[in-house]
C-alpha cells in the first residue's frame, strides 16, 4: 500500500529524503539484494513507505479480524499485509512491481507469516479479489474512482479504507489521522459497501421507491393516493435505516428482501418488484 505519483509526492519526497529515510536511495536490479528507493516509478504511480502507525490504524478502522481476507491493493513493500497476517487474518498483496513482491515475500518470510500473507505480481485492475472482505490501498483519487465501480459491486459490509486519497464524490463512513511517527501521508478514509437497494420494492400493500446515492438514499413509500416523501436514508453494510413520516424503520438487507422493525416494535418486510 505505498504507490504514488510522481507529482503529487515531490515535497513529500524531499522531505523524506532530508530525513534520512530507511529506505536506501539506491536500487538493485539483482533481487536478492534490490532495496526500493522512495519515488521510483511504479506502473501509474511512484512508490511511498507507509508509516506503521497509520498502517496499524488502517486495520484498526477495518476491524480487522482472523475471518478477514484482506488484498492489499499496490501493495509495495510488504508491511500492510504482513501486519494483517500477524493480526491472524489471511492477507493477500497485488504488486505489479516483481521486486517488490520478491522483497515483499522475503520480510514475510522473515516474520513467520508466509501461510497467511502472499503476495503476487499483477496488475490490480486485471485482477479478481471480489472474496475480499477488507480492501486497502494508498492510491491517487483518479485511480480510487477507477477502482469504485468494483468496489462497490463487492459483497455489501466489505471494508474499504485508502491511505489519504479519497473516492470522488463516494463520501467516506469514518476517517482518521495519526500524529505519532507520521510526517506525510498520514491520513485514512473508509467505506463499508452498501447493500444495493436502488429501484421498486413492495411492503405489504405499500410501494416503496429507494433513489440510492452510494450508502445514502432518499425515496417515497406510497399507499393509495399518498406518498410520503422517505428521510434520513442510511446503508451500513446490510444495515438499512430510514424515516417515513413519524415512522423509522430499521433492518437488515438480504439480496432482494428487507426485513426489519418500524419505530423498534411492529416487523416489516420489504421485496424487491424492480430495479
Amino acid at each position: 500500500m505505498t504507490t504514488l505519483r510522481k507529482s503529487v509526492i515531490a515535497i513529500a519526497l524531499c522531505t523524506l529524503a532530508a530525513s534520512g529515510s530507511a529506505w536506501a536511495q539506491s536500487a538493485a536490479t539483482d533481487t536478492s539484494t534490490y532495496k526500493p528507493t522512495v519515488g521510483q516509478a511504479g506502473k501509474d504511480v511512484v512508490w511511498v513507505p507507509t508509516a506503521q502507525t497509520l498502517v496499524d490504524r488502517i486495520l484498526d478502522m477495518a476491524k480487522l479480524t482472523p475471518e478477514d481476507k484482506l488484498v492489499d491493493l499496490g501493495s509495495g513493500d510488504g508491511r500492510t499485509v504482513i501486519t494483517a497476517a500477524k493480526r491472524g487474518a489471511t492477507a493477500r498483496g497485488i504488486e505489479f512491481n516483481p521486486d517488490m513482491v520478491a522483497i515483499s515475500k522475503r520480510a514475510a518470510a522473515a516474520e513467520g507469516v508466509t501461510a497467511r500473507a502472499t503476495f503476487e505480481q499483477a496488475d490490480i485492475f486485471q485482477s479478481d479479489f471480489s472474496n475480499a472482505t477488507v480492501v486497502t490501498l494508498f492510491l491517487l483519487p483518479d485511480l480510487n474512482v477507477r477502482l469504485r465501480p468494483t468496489l462497490l459491486a463487492m459483497k455489501p459490509g466489505t471494508r474499504v479504507v485508502s491511505n489519504s486519497f479519497m473516492m470522488g464524490d463516494w463520501q467516506p463512513d469514518e476517517s482518521s489521522q495519526v500524529k505519532e511517527d507520521c510526517t506525510n501521508y498520514c491520513n485514512a478514509y473508509k467505506w463499508i459497501v452498501p447493500a444495493q437497494i436502488e429501484g421498486a420494492w413492495k411492503l405489504g400493500d405499500k410501494d416503496v421507491s429507494f433513489d440510492q446515492r452510494y450508502q445514502k438514499f432518499e425515496g417515497s413509500l406510497r399507499q393509495g393516493g399518498q406518498a410520503t416523501p422517505i428521510t434520513e436514508g442510511s446503508l451500513d453494510g446490510t444495515r438499512i435505516a430510514f424515516t417515513a413520516g413519524s415512522d423509522k424503520y430499521a433492518g437488515e438487507v438480504n439480496g432482494n428482501q428487507i426485513k426489519g422493525t418500524i419505530n423498534g416494535q411492529t416487523a416489516w418486510t420489504a421485496t424487491r418488484a424492480a430495479r
